[in-house]
This record gives structure tokens, sequence and C-alpha cells, in this order.
């Protein structure tokens, strides 16, 4: 269509995908949506239609004219000639004299007159006054957004523009922009020609999120690649200071599986601290200002519930309309409660990684110093000598190797970003500037430390680390560790199944990328120590808390909950749902709390609740616990986090576990606690089998731990209430042997390859088995000691859990195993 490719101005619902070279990505992508996902309802979620505000393109054919006629490419070769991108002192002055060229030439007539029309009919469109009109202006290059090609940040966005000549100016400034040192030392480096590509500019009604929130969604884990999840990060105010990293914003995840079948999918989120906002300005030359954000709102979810779990289905629709990863951004305006969708492009650093070859760093030095803490971003380790970058007339001074300490990086930075080993910043979350493209060059980045430019010094050398979870740590010194590649390409499962222990939901995503067939220990006491760290008696009875100092403590620790329980149930909830999705479809066996009372005392407030016992080990844990006076109201909320999980978020492949439960007579308490708290309706074992997902609430099995030996000596009494048996091989060591598994002076003595252990888990196995129940076993013993893998294997345990860093080596054994005993 020769009118349409030689056309200076393009509306959004004349373009879609299949004109980048026309409209540039951005552009392309947002004519796609228009008109594709904007004017129907979803066929996936009935009712929902995506909301993109609307506009046109300044074509890439108007870039070309206006190069021409100005007569400025053989001017920016000649200023571009021998550039050498690493010399970053000649790439700034070069930058600087085309961009300087660039907006001193004139706008085209021809292509003035186009634009300013446009300008105005868009107004008419809108039903708006021209006044009234403002418009985001973005640039949109004919080579961005492509699979191959895709860096944060490669040329500039101006928001709040109003009136014609402003719109020109930003026109030209958008124009400019593709010549920013980082877009020219990109192209240089991946080779492309500075004139083979174009900028269009979109030129968009503003989604006024001065006066509501904004930010950004991923529809993949952006860090571990988990392709179930829907990441969002949110703050107040335009977007801006989200995606350069300027604040620490609010993060939420939702569950896409569980989301399609209808759930509120919100499997976790976290406040961030949001201090500042950008907003609209007309002081000066100003469109937009920063001020700060109220201290009470800071504490505030930016988006609602039914917020989150509606831009996760407009995130799905458009992965699905797209079929690949999609990296978005969104804009809420409270003032119409409405939100959109403003920008929506693939996401590139997964969509090349190869999914056969699993990569791990570990940590060989363990205990070093931790100098500063934030968000990790990717699993890798770097280290080297720290460097503090104020501003970009210091990046000249940036050596190779160093690792980059900033408050948030410039876009301009990305020439140095390339040569770090590692990426620090006090602000920003893990969609900011700094996580991309830290993701794109394959680095290690720790975002969001809040002190890390106070505590870093020019030189000291450190070890940056986010291969421990979510959290980052930056450690003193340069220490040791290791990177194990692992090529998955003709790995096939053996028969028993390979199950993992999990405790850590921040390490899950990663871990579920390993061969398992589910979670056969999730220990929920990890959640309550890390992300919890409250006794939940000290939650329950809050207002009556008598100790002011411990009250302040929890309250400020809990701020945002005036029901503390709920603090409590949504918390572990999160945590639990993180463990369940990481691995859906299959089954998660949550064991309920398994602390000893010196460990509850440990929690905060836990000494005014917990006895003090001489041997905590046999003492007041476990199933005892449970159906106590002492402690019913607190397993209370543990089964209603359960329940959460299960009716709520849909993830019916969580199950449940009951530790240390010493007699039959505890185990039908127990599990008359469960059916009194809506968890376990008592239907036959026949009937459940038939049920299988068909209802959410009596699939559900309960387990027991076998790890004393009164759960073998009275299988068929524990069978009669219990859906299967996991052995403790631990406790059941040590109850078997009599010894205390924490003394170093009697550990010689014995451990699972002990005679007595072996009989008990013979006389488990083919005792449950007779009545039709499954024996799995989650413990060190199977990796540690090869002999006694092939000792389960032979006596037909039905499933093995392992932890993680041991799960490929031990799963090899056991083929081995079966492979030798003919299975």
């Amino acid at each position: 269509m020769p009118q349409k490719e030689n056309a200076f101005v393009l509306w959004f619902d004349e373009i879609n995908k299949g004109d980048v070279a026309l409209v540039g990505g951005k552009n392309a992508n947002l004519g796609e949506m228009f008109q594709n996902l904007t004017q129907a309802e979803s066929k996936l979620f009935p009712g929902e239609k995506i909301n993109v505000p609307y506009g046109f393109a300044v074509t890439a054919e108007a870039y070309r004219y206006f190069i021409a006629k100005n007569q400025l490419d053989q001017k920016i070769k000649d200023i571009l000639k021998d550039l050498d991108t690493r010399n970053i002192k000649s790439l700034e002055e070069k930058g600087q004299k085309v961009r300087q060229l660039i907006l001193e030439a004139q706008v085209p007539e021809e292509v003035a007159k186009a634009t300013t029309a446009a300008y105005k009919e868009l107004a008419k469109k809108l039903n708006l006054n021209l006044d009234g009109l403002d418009v985001a202006v973005r640039s949109s290059a004919t080579a961005e957004d492509l699979p191959d090609a895709s860096f944060a940040g490669q040329q500039e966005s101006y928001l709040n523009v109003r009136g014609e000549y402003e719109l020109l100016q930003s026109i030209k400034k958008a124009f400019a922009s593709l010549f920013t040192n980082r877009a020219i030392s990109y192209r240089q480096d991946k080779h492309y020609d500075h004139f083979e590509i174009a900028l269009s500019v979109a030129v968009q009604k503003m989604a006024r999120s001065d006066r509501g929130a904004s930010g950004v969604m991923f529809t993949i884990d952006p860090e571990s690649g988990f392709k179930n999840s829907v990441i969002i990060n949110g703050a107040w105010g335009l977007g801006e200071f989200v995606v350069k990293g300027v604040v620490n914003p609010d993060e939420y995840k939702v569950f896409k599986p569980t989301l399609k079948k209808g759930f509120n999918s919100i499997i976790n989120k976290k406040v961030g601290t949001k201090d500042k906002k950008l907003i609209y300005s007309r002081e000066g030359v100003n469109a937009t200002k920063e001020v700060p954000v109220l201290e009470a709102d800071r504490h505030l979810y930016v988006l609602s519930d039914e917020f989150v779990v509606k831009l996760a289905k407009w995130g799905v629709i458009i992965e699905e309309h797209y079929g690949k990863a999609m990296d978005i951004e969104w804009a809420y305006d409270a003032e119409e409660n409405l939100l959109y969708i403003v920008q929506a492009r693939p996401e590139t650093v997964h969509a090349k990684k190869s999914a056969n070859v699993l990569e791990e760093f570990v940590l060989e030095e363990k205990g070093g110093k931790v100098l500063a803490q934030g968000a990790a971003v990717g699993s890798k380790i770097g280290q080297g000598k720290a460097h503090f970058i104020k501003d970009a007339s210091k990046i000249s001074e940036f050596s190779p190797g160093e690792v980059l300490v900033a408050e948030i990086t410039d876009p301009d930075w990305e020439p140095i970003m390339k040569i770090a080993s590692a990426i620090v910043t006090n602000s920003g979350g893990r969609t900011s500037h700094a996580a991309i493209v830290s993701r794109e060059l394959g680095i290690p980045a720790i975002v969001g430390t809040g002190n890390a430019t106070e505590v870093l010094q020019n030189g000291m050398e450190i070890t940056v680390s986010c291969a421990e979870g979510e959290k980052g740590k930056v450690y003193e010194g340069l220490l040791k560790f290791k990177v194990v590649k692992t090529d998955l390409t003709d790995f096939r499962a053996p028969k028993t199944d390979i199950k993992m222990i999990a405790a850590d939901p921040e390490l899950c995503f990663n871990h579920s990328l390993l061969p398992n067939k589910g979670v056969g220990l999730a220990r929920e006491e990890f959640i309550i120590s890390n992300s919890i760290k409250v006794h939940p008696n000290a939650l329950i009875n809050f207002n009556s808390l008598e100790d002011e100092t411990l009250k302040k403590q929890i309250g400020d620790y809990t701020v945002g909950y005036t029901d503390k329980t709920k603090f409590y149930v949504e918390k572990l909830a999160f945590g639990i749902a993180q463990l369940a999705a990481a691995f859906y479809p299959h089954d998660v066996l949550l064991r309920f709390s398994d602390f000893k009372s010196n460990e509850y005392a440990g929690l905060m407030g836990g000494n005014l609740y917990e006895p003090k016992e001489e041997n905590p080990m046999l003492g007041f844990r476990g199933a005892s616990r449970y159906y106590d006076p002492l402690f019913e109201k607190a397993f209370s909320l543990e089964c209603e986090a359960v329940k959460r999980v299960r009716e709520e978020m849909g993830l019916w492949n969580l199950s449940v576990m009951v530790p240390f439960c010493r007699t039959p007579e505890e185990g039908k308490k127990v599990v008359d606690m469960l059916i009194k708290y809506g968890l376990n309706k008592r239907i036959t074992k026949e009937e459940r089998k038939q049920k299988k997902n068909g209802d959410l609430v009596e699939n559900m099995e309960v387990w027991v731990m076998a790890e004393i030996p009164s759960n073998i000596l009275q299988v068929d009494e524990f069978a009669e209430i219990f859906d299967g048996f996991s052995i403790g091989s631990n406790d059941l060591t040590q109850l078997t042997l009599g010894l205390d598994r924490d003394s170093k002076y009697i550990a010689h003595i014995g451990n699972e390859k002990n005679t007595s252990v072996k009989k008990l888990i013979s006389i488990l196995i083919k005792e449950a088995h007779a009545k039709g129940l499954k024996v799995g076993i989650c413990g060190q013993g199977p990796s540690d000691f090869p002999e006694f893998a092939e000792f389960l294997v032979k006596e037909g345990i039905d499933s093995i859990s392992l932890n993680p860093d041991t799960v490929l080596k031990a799963t090899m054994n056991i083929k081995a195993v079966e492979e030798s005993l003919g299975k």
C-alpha cells in the first residue's frame, strides 16, 4: 500500500504488529492491541476488554524525510566515523554533537502540518478541547522490541505534552534520542547500521496515572523464567519512576493456570516503600515534577486485589494473542477508576535461553560479612571492586570488571553497565531499568538496598550474590563460588517418583525447573520464621499485650493490618501458595508447623506463650499442639491459610501432613480439628479416589509423618485415619536408636542404614501398601548413602524427596539402582 508506506501520520487503528518497519516496535504493538484487544471481549476471560489510550504514530518515513530535508545523514556519518564505544569520553562527545544537530534542525513543513492536523483530530475524536489534550510522546525505533534486540530505555518518552509547539519540539527531541550514547553503543555492538534504523513517534492520550498509579508487568517470572506467573510492579504516580528504578515499588504475583479457571490467584504481594512520585506540573518548562508520598500512603498497596487480578488477566490475554511472554507497562487513573495498557513488547531474556541446560551459581564460602541487601535480580554471583557513580560526568572513570554502585542507574550509563561484573543500587525494583538491563547483559544485580552508596566504598572488594533467594546480598571480600551446569536434553526420570523438599518460597520457582514429581515435604515453619517472625499467639492477643515495647515492635512490623491475625494468615498463605504454584500440577505435601517450644520461643512474643522444656525434641511439638487449648487458635490460623490457598486460589494440588503424631488417638483429634476448621470433610478413601480434582475441599489428602516407631508398630490403625505415610528418617533413626541427633558425642553410633531402622521402614512399606496407601521418604539419607537408596528402591518405596542441591545426583543414582534391579 504505497499511501500507507509514504504517510507521515498513521492512526493506531491503521497499524498492526506487521508494521514495525513503518512505525517501529512500540507503535506496531499499540496498534495491534488497539485493533484486536480493545474492541471485542476476551474468549478466555468473558467480559474483559483491554484499555489502550488512543493516538497516532508519526512514522519512520517522517523521520527519514526530516533527516533528508535537513541534509543530516552525511554530517552524522562524519561525526560517528571511527567511533570506539569502549572509549566512553569519545562516545559522549560524538553523541552530544549528533543530538545537537538534530535539535537545531527544523521540522519540515509537510511533517509539521500532518502532525498538528492529527493532533487536532485526536482532540475531536476524544471529545476534548485542544487546550485540554495532554499527550505522551514516546519514541518507537524500527529495530526495537524484537526477539533478538531489546534494551531498556533505548529512546526517550515525554509526558504531559500540550499544544502544537510543545508537540513538535517533543517529536524533535524523540528523533534526537535515536542517537543517545546508549543507543549508539547498543547498535554498534549489535552490528546495526545507524541509518538502517529509523524512529517513529507515538502520540498518545495520557493515561492520568499521576493521580493514581502505574508500573510494569511481566507474563513470566523475570528472574527464574517460570512461565506460570504474572509479576506486577507498581507505585504511585507516573510510570517513569518505576521503569527507571527511582522508587522501590509494590510487587504482586499471580498464578496463571488457576487464574484461567476463575480463581483469585494472587499468590503473593509485597508493599514497597514508594517514598516519592512523579506527577503533572506546568512550572516553567517542566511538564512533570517529583513530590514526596504521604507517610500513610507509603504503606498502602497501590492496587486493589480486584485490579491486580484484572491486570493479570490482561497480561494473559496479551501473551496469548502474541504467543509469547510479554513485558508490559500499565497505568491506573484513580479519577476515572480505569486501568490502561500503555506499552507491550516481547520479553527477550528468557526467550533466548535454552530450557535444557540448568546453570546454578553456588557460594562456597559461607558466613561472610553482609554489607548490604536488596532484591536479587537473576541468580548469578559477581565480584570485583566497588565503584560508585553519581552522575554521567563520572562514567568515563569506570573500569571493566568493577561493580557499579549507584543511587539508580541512568540509561546513559549502559555503555559501562555492559563492562561491569555486577550492579548494586539504592533504589528500584525487579522491573526497574537496572534490573532489565542486568538481565539482558546476564550479570547479577541487587536493587533497592537503600544504603549501598553509603556502605560500599570505592575500591572495596565485594561479592554480589543473587544465588540465595529473592534477597540479594553484598558480601565483604572476594568469596569463592562455583558454577554448576547440567544438560537435561536426554534426561529420563526413574520409575520411583523423585520429589523435592521445599522450604523457601523465594527459591521455589528456580527449584521447580529441576526434574521432579512435586513436593514430598514443604516446611511451613520456614515461612513462619522468615516471613512472619511473630508468635501466632502474640498476634491473636495483640490488643491485650502488656509489654508496650513488644507491642510497638509487632505493630511496626505488621503495619497496615488492624487485625493482626490476618497478617499471619495472609503471609502464611502467600508462602504456601508460591510453593504449591511452583510445582503445579504435581502434588505438594505441606507439613503443618513443627517448631519445638524453644524454636517458637524465639519468635517475637514467643517467650510469653512457650513452656521451658528440658528436651524440646520430645516435648510439646507436632500433633500434640494442634488440639491443645494453648495452641488450638494458632493452629486454626494455619488451617485458614491452607483453606485460602486451596479454595480462593484454586491450588488443589496442595495436601497436608501431620508431624510427630504419637498415637492414633492423637491422629483422630487432629483430623477433627481439620474438620472443625473446614479443611477436610470425611469421606471414604474409595470416594476420594474417584473425586480426583472434582471437589476442591474433599480431594485434600491428609498424610502423617512416620517418624516415631509407634507410627509403624500401629500402622493398621494409622492407615485408617490418614491417606499416606512420609518417613522422617532423621527422627525415626533418633527414636529407634535412642540418639540425640544434635549430640556430636554419639553421632557415630548409627544412621538411617542401621538394621533396626531399615526393618521398621520395610514393615511400613509392606503393610501400608497392603492397605492401599503410598509411602514416601524425605531426608538426606538416600542422597548421602547410595546403598540406603538401593534398599528403598528394592523395598518398593513410592517416592523419595530430596533437597534441591542433591536432586540431580540422587536421581542418577536411583536410576542406576533401578536398572541394576531390572526395574
